[in-house]
């Protein structure tokens, strides 16, 4: 089915979008701001609505002012909802898009009645959670209503690669393994061999990962000091996993790898490695990996042993190559350093560590859907099904707004699990607020460069957030 044209000028478009994402982010801090007006029962300081009367008890006065944060908020995303929702009815965009914005716009009205009966009669008036909930919808409109304006006014149907380019006919543009020169010095090509197994371990993944395990380390001690040993075990196994699980898909792919100019230099593709050598290096990571976690309980080891065999079986043999959905399935590589490192503490599965893993988990296409953009013609010419090949380029970037939007409301799940304070909500609205608008220009620009950008905003969100998560959770 074609996609209906947009015949709006360029202008036209960006600043709709702009008051799109700008109401959307809006409606985001609310939630935040709510969730934390929640969680100091800053509700009990002031009875009274529209506005606030100063509390007798002079202790609640911080928790009066976070209330009236909560108030003047409302009362400007209230504000900027009413002007999308008449821009929509007035303007010149689809039906669907504006219908969602009226019913965001009625929703919000009722959000703020619900909102009004809390705060004079009391939590218990209303069905619990249902202030949240509605919160949720309205967000979820809204980033939906972008998402479809976006795909409408930049879009196209012509974007998938049907038919991939064959791989005969590339062999003059990526060098065969034969064709590359090694040093001929015994100490020049030692380095570089060295230099080989390093590469094989994914490095550049190891501080990020490290950063989830941490966190979710921080999340189960709180404030608690945790011993230096069970960090340095949970961090160790976690990079010695990491690296089994990155030589093994370095194994795995080596024939893939040849095909596909970002890959074509690994060191299995270029036979720097023997096969052998490489399965034998990454068996003894996973056993070194596993005699760490081992030190700290089973149910580290366990989790760390799952996430060698997801990433290196499910992922990189089954996922991979067959379905369309393997960076959603395969976000769950990502998000288990969460567990390991609250396993690592508790030494059990608890409810914060799980709504961290669900953070990773739903970041994870938001993320690499920037890179598989970005590297298109060479996914299709390795034979991956990856979004941009099989649904094309329009499908995709729609989605990224899609997992953006899961992953931000998966952040206020986090705040109402955990005890995780202001430093984390400002992080989460500040750096989510770069990653949407990165999203949002990605729609326009539409080019490799907009395309990393996004990419390393997404970096940045995630960084940012696991950070305040570790200060938030053991310093406050």
């Amino acid at each position: 089915m074609a996609t209906e044209s947009f015949p709006r000028p360029i202008s036209t478009r960006r600043r709709f979008s702009a008051l799109l994402s700008v109401t959307a982010l809006g409606v985001y801090l609310l939630l935040i701001v709510g969730a934390t007006t929640s969680l100091t029962n800053a509700t009990a300081s002031c009875s009274t609505w529209p506005t606030c009367h100063a509390p007798v008890d002079p202790l609640s006065q911080t928790e009066l002012a976070i209330a009236w944060a909560h108030r003047l908020t409302a009362a400007v995303v209230g504000l900027l909802v009413a002007t999308t929702a008449i821009a929509a009815i007035l303007g010149d965009v689809s039906s669907r898009v504006r219908s969602i914005l009226v019913v965001g716009g009625l929703l919000y009205v009722v959000q703020v009645g619900v909102g009004a009966v809390t705060a004079t009669v009391g939590p218990a008036a209303i069905v619990p959670g249902l202030h949240l909930a509605l919160g949720l919808v309205i967000f979820s409109a809204i980033v939906l209503a972008l998402a479809w304006d976006l795909e409408l006014a930049t879009g196209s149907d012509d974007d998938a690669i049907e038919s991939p380019e064959p791989l005969e006919e590339l062999e003059e543009e990526i060098p065969t393994a034969t064709e590359r020169t090694l040093p001929s010095s015994r100490l020049a090509r030692a380095r570089l061999t060295a230099i080989a197994y390093f590469r094989m371990t994914k490095p550049r993944l190891m501080w990020l990962l490290c950063l989830v395990a941490a966190a979710g380390m921080a999340l189960a001690a709180g404030s608690d000091d945790l011993g230096l040993s069970t960090i340095l075990a949970t961090l160790g196994g976690g990079v010695l996993a990491i690296g089994a699980s990155g030589t093994f898909n370095h194994v795995l792919e080596r024939d893939v790898d040849q095909q596909m100019s970002r890959t074509a230099e690994r060191p299995l593709a270029v036979d720097l490695i023997p096969v052998r050598n490489a399965l034998a290096f990454g068996f003894a990571l996973t056993v070194a990996s596993l005699a760490l976690f081992l030190t700290i309980n089973r149910l580290a080891a366990a989790l760390g042993l799952a996430a060698i065999l997801f990433y290196s079986v499910v992922y990189t043999l089954m996922l991979k190559p067959n379905t369309v959905q393997n960076t959603v399935i395969g976000g769950a590589a990502g998000a288990l350093p969460a567990l390991i490192g609250w396993a690592a503490v508790t030494n059990e599965i608890g409810m914060p560590g799980l709504a961290l893993a669900g953070l990773i988990f739903l970041w994870t296409p938001a993320h690499f859907y920037n890179l598989a953009l970005a590297y298109k013609d060479d996914y299709a010419r390795g034979g991956f099904p990856m979004m941009p090949v099989v649904r094309g380029e329009t499908v995709t970037r729609k989605h990224i707004l899609y997992y953006i939007a899961a992953t931000l409301a998966s952040a206020i799940a986090l705040t109402w699990i955990t005890d995780l304070g202001m430093l984390y909500a400002a992080t989460v609205v500040l750096f989510g607020g770069i990653f949407l608008w990165a999203a949002v220009r990605l729609h326009f620009e539409q080019t490799e460069a907009a395309a990393f950008r996004s990419f390393h905003a997404s970096n940045a969100f995630l960084g940012a957030v696991l950070v305040a998560v570790l200060v938030d959770a053991m310093a406050f």
